[in-house]
Formats: C-alpha cells, structure tokens, sequence
C-alpha cells in the first residue's frame, strides 16, 4: 500500500466552460476537507446536494457529492468527487478553497492513476491500456484499450508467469529432492514440453505486435506518384474536406501532407506525398526525399496512376504499390495502353470509384489485423520484454548441455521479464514515463 501523506485534488471533467465539472480529490484528509466546505457528508457511494462554502462560510456554488472510502475506490485511497457547475470561475474558486488547507495541492498528470497502480488497483498493462482508453478516436481503438484497461492481456501475461513459475518448482523439487519417492524423477522432461508450448505463444504474441500497433496508432497509406497524379485532390476527397492545397501547378505538394480517417472503426493515415520526378529545384528534392522515405515506413503504398496521361507508361514503379487511376472522369481508357495496369479507377470530381477504394482500405488494414482475439500487445515496450522472455526460454530449451540449475535460472529470468510487462518489478523512470502521459486529474 502507498504511504501518501499529501491530499491532491483536480478537475477530472472537459475543460470549463462546461455544464458540469467534476472535481476529484484523493487523499488521507479528503473527507475532513469536503466535510470542511459542505458540512455533514453523504452516505458512502450516494450522491447528495450540498451547498459548497468556503472555509469563512462564503457560498460558492451548490452540487452533488460523493465520497469513496478506500481501499475500495478508484485510488485505493479515501476520494471525493465535487459536481458542480461548470463555469471557471466556479471551478477556480473551489480550486482555490481546496489549496487552501493543509498537506493539499493540486495534482500532477497521472497522479491519481499512479496512486491507483501503488495501491494495486491496476498494474501497469491496464493503466496504459486506460491510458489509450482516453484518447481512442476509433472504435477498434476503444475495442483494444478496453482489452487492455480491463486486465484482459494482464491475465494472460499472468498466467504465462504462473506457468513458468510452477514449472521452476517442479525443477527446483527435482533438484533438491530426487532422492525421496514422492518426488518422481526426470520430471523436468515433461516441464520442458510445457515450456516448449509457453514459449511458442509469447512467439506468436509477438508477432501480433504489428496488428496492436496497427489499430492503435493508424494504418498508414502513401499516396505516391510523378506530380499532377491527382494525390492532393484524391486525399482531399478521401476526407471530405481541404486537407492539402491543389493547383495544376507541377510540384505544389513539397511536403508530407497528412490527415486522419475514421474508415469502419479503423484509424487511417493518408500521407500525400510529394510527386517523384528528377528535379533541380533543392527544396522539391528534398520533398521527394522525405516522399520515399514516407513510402518505406508506410503499410500501404498507393501509386497514383493519371488516366488522362498518355504518358503514364513512362512513370516510375514503385514496388509494392497498389496502383490506382486518377482522374477518371478525364480519361478515355480505349487510349491507355495495356502497358498501364492499374487496379481500379476513381474520380475526385465525380466521386465515381471512391467508395471502391475505402472498401479496399477496409479490407487491407482488417488483413493486417486479422485476429480472434484483441488481448495483445500494442506498446514496443511490451514486445521488448516478451522477446527478451523469449530469448530466455529458448536458452533454456536448446542449451540441453547446461546444468539443470542454470536452465532452472533462465525460466526465472523470463518470468521476470514477464513480471516487467504488469510493473510487478520496474524502476522509477518508467513509471514517470507512463504516467505524464495522462491528463492532469485522472
């Protein structure tokens, strides 16, 4: 359990103005400070309104209360929560009042989470899974935060541990105790088959980290071609409004150029790029530069195709690229030649095709994401620990040759890796990392 002696206290509400802001406070002194600015509290997990004064008797605004006793609340810790008007000169005024008395202040972003993962109400994956909660803007992005927020991929991790966990007694038993009939020998032989199945699904964990990453930070699509292929106007359609200027200038887009979709519950990253041409022009090259190195660290490369270019056989190909044809309403496809495959057309103008290429999206991040099950890891940090948990197991099931006492120590230091991933041992500075993260009263 934390040992806090200091009582913080935040807005845990949308910024003010607002219809209502909820003040939460969490602390040793929380109900002798509430009780101090609103008189008798109400019952333990029942709203009342009560009139909020200050220390003087000054009213300052009147609102639901509520209180939680710990260890049995969101902190672990006694918490109150204000519900008053949203106004900011109502919520300074509180804010103010509550500075005002002793061991109180204001806490710092993330506080409340911290004290919550120090007095073990969540570990480490569900925090940053709350975390990712906050901040979801997609539905498979609330979909996998909840998964993690819920202590879903805490409990499979777990149980990895507990697994090596028994499996290091069982060797332990057989080390120290071979010689007494209730312990039956070579029993290790059968720990290093389960080892052996433990080891192949943090494996395959890991190889779902591209999916995790994939629907937590967004699918990301380059748009590439010569300039002129129609990317700005075809991103600019793609979200429905004016993301990146057009003109029938040749190399108006010398920059990345980036907007966001919501595609069926999917983040999507479009990136327009700048058009890939020989040039002298220092400034476009190095456009075209950041241009193909966007198209390298992309998912999905789509190489625009001018339908209305008869020079289209001449354009660079870029491999791996989708190719698609702009420009549809413009082009007369009896005159293209055969030598200028392209996959579909689309128009920016008329819209014609466009809903063919949001439905190939859809279909591109959801092969990309093809999982039965949402309970993995997103974070690089999760990925490191498990490999290294990994690299561990396989030291212990390939290294046949080593005493058994060493093989016994490398299961430890995989579950140990494991026990990283939850927080059950961790340092400081990753903590401080995790948790500025939040917002300042969550």
């Amino acid at each position: 359990m934390s040992t806090q002696t200091e009582t913080i206290f935040a807005l845990a509400s949308g910024a003010v103005p607002a219809g209502v802001a909820v003040i939460r406070i969490s602390g040793p002194a929380s109900f002798p400070i509430v009780q101090a600015l609103i008189g008798e509290l109400p019952t333990a997990r029942y709203a009342a309104l009560r009139s909020v004064r200050t220390r003087d008797g000054e009213f300052l605004d009147r609102g639901l209360v509520l209180t939680f006793p710990g260890p049995a609340s969101f902190t672990g810790e006694d918490c109150a929560e204000l519900h008053l008007h949203g106004g900011r000169a109502v919520v300074t005024a509180v804010l103010r009042s509550l500075a005002g008395f002793p061991d109180s202040r204001l806490a710092e972003a993330g506080e409340f989470s911290r004290r919550a993962f120090e007095n073990g109400k969540m570990d480490l994956v569900e925090v940053e899974g709350l975390a990712d909660l906050l901040s979801a803007e997609t539905e498979m992005q609330r979909r996998l935060a909840s998964e993690q927020a819920s202590g879903k991929l805490s409990a499979v991790y777990d149980g990895w541990r507990e697994k090596l966990i028994f499996a290091r007694s069982m060797l332990e038993a057989e080390l120290d105790f071979s010689d007494e009939g209730d312990i039956p020998g070579s029993v290790s032989e059968v720990i290093w088959k389960d080892v052996a199945v433990l080891k192949s699904q943090i494996d395959e964990a890991i190889a779902n980290l591209k999916a995790g990453e994939i629907i937590r930070d967004g699918f990301k699509v380059a748009l590439a071609g010569p300039p002129n292929a129609g990317k700005s106007s075809l991103m600019n359609a793609l979200a429905q409004r004016d993301v990146a200027i057009v003109t029938p200038i040749a190399g108006t887009t010398r920059d990345i150029v980036r907007c966001e979709l919501d595609i069926e519950g999917y983040k999507v990253e479009i990136f327009d790029t700048a058009g890939l041409r020989v040039t002298e022009d220092p400034v476009e090259q190095e456009g075209i530069k950041r241009a193909y190195r966007t198209i390298n660290q992309a998912d999905l490369v789509l190489q625009l195709v001018d339908l209305s270019d008869r020079r289209t056989d001449t354009q660079e190909v870029v491999p791996g690229a989708v190719r698609i044809g702009t420009k549809l309403d413009l082009a007369d496809l009896r005159e293209q030649s055969d030598s200028v495959p392209f996959s579909f057309g689309v128009s920016s103008v008329t819209g014609h095709g466009l809903g063919t290429l949001r439905q190939y999206l859809v279909d591109a991040v959801r092969r990309s994401t093809n999982l039965g099950s949402l309970a993995i890891p997103s974070r690089l940090r999760h990925a490191e620990r498990l490999q290294a948990a990994s690299s561990f197991l396989n030291d212990a099931l390939t290294e046949r040759m080593k005493p058994l006492e060493l093989r016994a120590e490398d299961l430890r230091l995989a579950s140990s890796e494991l026990a990283r991933v939850t927080g059950r041992i961790d340092t400081e500075t990753l903590l401080g990392k995790i948790f500025s993260e939040f917002c300042v009263g969550k």
